[in-house]
């Protein structure tokens, strides 16, 4: 049993991993899910042994996920809400799945599917439709699957799907994927220096800047908008979270399908946190549209220390 169970776990738990993650936008929620996916495996397995196992253990999970969210939902959160980043280069858990080409009907890719501006967008759906949209246009699922899987019907589901695409009308219309290079890395490093100049260069106009902080630290409660001031926020961020006779350890790493800066501070200032992922999205012209300041400690758990 315990060789079958090995085995089980080795071939589906990446793929359910990656759902988990997509429902969640929280690596250790993800974690989560996937333990209690293979507890209910192990203590209630599935009646029907000539069938394929992964439906059922995707029935499972998104049924546990549309409960965990809404519970996230009632108990609310404080300041702004982020995904939790997870790295996505060689050798991660994720990096293999994102390098792959697009399944062939699927509307979002998994690379852009790990995104925060599509995790982001994703909150504005309902538990279920978040499992609907998930299940049919990133892991390609059929209406019937689909249905199979969220317990419905084909006319429920398909009038699910209508409504969620209708919510991600504004993502859809805004969505630019732009694959990591050399000057994406130069933009995002220009974020976190102590140069306005050089980093309002970076920015887009109309960019905006969102900071989750989780109640921890000091962090702006509102997105910060436009080139100027979200340029100047970040470089008194860098200017004031670390003792000035000390540098901060900082790497450039993918997280989330792009580049992104990891900082850590030996020392910080009080309330300021010693740790933060500083992430961007980039539109069609290079420029840098969307900057997300993690700095949560509770949602750096998948990062590893610089």
């Amino acid at each position: 049993m315990t060789l079958a169970f090995d085995t089980l776990y080795r071939d589906h738990r990446r793929y359910l991993w990656a759902l988990g993650y997509r429902m969640m936008g929280s690596a250790a929620d993800a974690d989560d899910l996937v333990q209690e996916t293979f507890a209910r495996a192990l203590a209630h397995p599935p009646s029907r042994e000539d069938e394929p196992l992964r439906p059922w253990l995707v029935r499972v999970e998104v049924n546990l996920a549309r409960d965990h969210l809404r519970r996230r939902r009632v108990r609310g959160y404080e300041g702004p809400w982020l995904p939790a980043p997870i790295e996505t280069g060689p050798g991660t858990l994720e990096h293999e799945l994102i390098s792959t080409e697009p399944l062939p009907e699927s509307r979002y890719s998994l690379r852009e599917s790990a995104t925060f501006a599509f995790l982001i967008a994703l909150e504005a759906l309902t538990p279920h439709q978040r499992a609907v949209l998930v299940l049919r246009d990133v892991l390609d699922y059929s209406g019937r699957e689909t249905a199979a899987a969220l317990g419905s019907t084909e006319a429920s589901v398909k009038q699910t799907h209508r409504r969620a695409r209708t919510a991600m009308s504004s993502y859809d219309e805004a969505r630019a994927t732009v694959a990591p290079s050399p000057e994406v890395i130069a933009r995002t490093q220009a974020v976190a220096a102590d140069d306005v100049a050089a980093a309002e260069a970076a920015l887009s106009a109309d960019v905006r800047a969102i900071t989750d902080a989780g109640g921890e630290f000091l962090a702006a409660r509102v997105p910060v908008l436009g080139a100027a001031k979200v340029a100047l926020f970040f470089t008194k961020l860098a200017r004031t979270a670390g003792r000035p006779e000390l540098t901060p350890r900082f790497a450039i790493r993918e997280i989330n399908g792009v580049p992104a800066l990891v900082a850590e501070y030996d020392f910080a200032a009080p309330n300021i946190a010693p740790r933060f992922v500083i992430h961007i999205d980039v539109g069609a012209d290079g420029l840098i549209r969307e900057v997300h300041g993690q700095q949560a400690t509770a949602k750096l758990t998948a990062i590893s220390a610089v």
